[in-house]
């Protein structure tokens, strides 16, 4: 259903090329399981039939992305999708960085890029249970695993509670062992929305990825035992390298 709707987002007058927008497309069946690893390619024909353009455009996709090492050509048998080996990570009643990859990366580190006090939007409000306006700090963070970017989070906090949680994390790379420092013990997740999209020019730079690289973003509001919202966080994970894996919450 995703890779549909993407194949008919192709616009001749976006500005960008439409061997890019091609290959973008490409990159998104790939992240979404439409083309999975190892398996062959459509014949370009197919291909073309597919994205409502000719041939000469999809060669010129495809060749962009054998270069970028997304696809491997083999003359006289076709074009093939590469192994990727994705990360599992988890989305449940209890979703942490530091625990969700144990078994998968040695080292996982989250890393505090920035931080800043600012009114709450509307969007942040309704998920800290907030009048709009109020402050909230908030926490731009990059997750890595095994020294790879796997994750580029934004996390809303309410300030008069937490002032300060921004050093706290800062020390302790953990927005878990922050939280801690102001009495929250424990904490579950309320509610995940997820979805993709195109990694803007940020996620591109922050993650490590190419132009027309995937994002999977989840809108996440996570909230004390007894039901108390305590952060309110975008992360845009890299679908090229983590898969999410849902369960019950």
């Amino acid at each position: 259903m995703i890779g549909r709707q993407m194949a008919n987002s192709i616009e001749r007058r976006s500005g960008v090329s439409l061997w890019r927008q091609i290959a973008d497309q490409i990159l998104h069946s790939i992240a979404v399981g439409d083309f999975a690893e190892h398996a062959a390619l459509p014949p370009e024909v197919a291909l073309a039939e597919r994205y409502g353009v000719n041939r000469h455009t999809v060669r010129s996709a495809i060749a962009a992305l054998v270069q970028e090492g997304v696809l491997r050509a083999e003359q006289g048998r076709g074009t093939f999708v590469l192994s990727r080996k994705r990360l599992s990570y988890p989305i449940g009643t209890r979703t942490r960085f530091s625990t969700g990859l144990q078994g998968q990366a040695s080292e996982r580190l989250s890393i505090l890029l920035e931080s800043a006090v600012e009114p709450a939007s509307r969007r942040v409000a309704e998920g800290l249970g907030l009048a709009k306006g109020s402050n909230v700090i908030r926490l731009e963070t990059r997750g890595e695993a095994d020294g790879q970017p796997v994750s580029r989070a934004t996390g809303w906090f309410d300030a008069k509670r937490f002032a300060g949680i921004d050093a706290a994390m800062a020390e302790t790379g953990s927005v878990t062992a922050s939280l801690a420092r102001f009495g929250v013990s424990d904490y579950l997740r309320q509610s995940t929305v997820l979805s993709a999209r195109h990694a803007d020019a940020a996620d591109l730079a922050d993650l490590d990825l190419r132009p027309g690289a995937i994002v999977l973003v989840t809108l996440a509001v996570n909230v004390t035992p007894d039901g108390q919202p305590i952060q309110f966080a975008e992360t845009r994970f890299p679908a090229e390298r983590v898969e999410l894996k849902l369960s019950a919450l």
